[in-house]
């Protein structure tokens, strides 16, 4: 009988990781740290980019978020989890200032009780077991402050080209992604509410394209963008 898959350990890939990401989204016309930048910009559309507060990068992987979440919040306490030890280390020897990762065991998120004003992951959740996400989103509302919020940023199964690039990707090759409709079932049926759903990424990063992606905003609610987010509060 084959093992069951509770989530995909990234210690093979952690070296070389950007690298394998930036031939895999080759075909967009931009780079892996692009895809890591323009996540903590849609932040930014919610957040105060000034305020003190504490963030946790789940799944942080090799700490590329956290390197712009500090560049835009200049002022929050960042913390990193994730299981890849090796990705850990990478994370680590980045040496972002008020930064700290660690590694876990992916089920109990190893912080204390309303601690978190914002918690952040980065297409994590199909690399981890469907039956699993439940108990993480009750780790999740444990760990954030009344009011906190969570942003979960995904795949669109919905789109052609992520299919693609998530298909062809080597350290994809376990990933279910997560409908939109699966994703907010699953926070509706959650402690935290639902506050908002944005698609995003809608037209390729080459220089042809550059004139449409100021129109993107306004397709934001068109369910075939390359990624999507949801929003949610405790």
């Amino acid at each position: 009988m084959a093992e069951q898959r509770d989530f995909d350990n990234f210690d093979e890939f952690a070296k070389d990781y950007r690298h394998t990401h930036d031939q895999s989204v080759k075909m967009s016309g931009a780079s892996s740290d692009y895809f890591s930048e323009y996540k903590i910009v849609e932040l930014l559309r919610h957040e105060n980019a000034q305020a003190e507060m504490t963030i946790l990068d789940f799944g942080c992987g090799d700490g590329n978020s956290s390197v712009y979440i500090r560049k835009y919040f200049p002022h929050a306490s960042i913390h990193g989890i994730d299981v890849s030890g090796k990705s850990i280390e990478e994370a680590n020897a980045k040496a972002i200032k008020n930064a700290s990762f660690q590694a876990f065991d992916g089920k109990q998120i190893p912080f204390q009780d309303d601690l978190f004003d914002v918690v952040f992951t980065s297409m994590v959740f199909h690399h981890i077991d469907h039956q699993l996400h439940e108990g993480i989103l009750k780790e999740i509302h444990r760990i954030l402050k009344p009011g906190g919020r969570f942003y979960n940023f995904e795949h669109n199964p919905n789109n052609p080209l992520t299919r693609k690039v998530v298909r062809e990707c080597p350290f994809d090759e376990d990933a279910v992604l997560l409908k939109p409709s699966y994703h907010k079932h699953l926070i509706n049926n959650s402690a935290l509410r639902l506050e908002k759903v944005k698609y995003t990424l809608f037209f390729p990063r080459h220089k042809l394209f550059k004139p449409f992606l100021t129109l993107e905003n306004l397709l934001s609610w068109c369910p075939v963008g390359a990624q999507y987010y949801m929003k949610a509060i405790k």
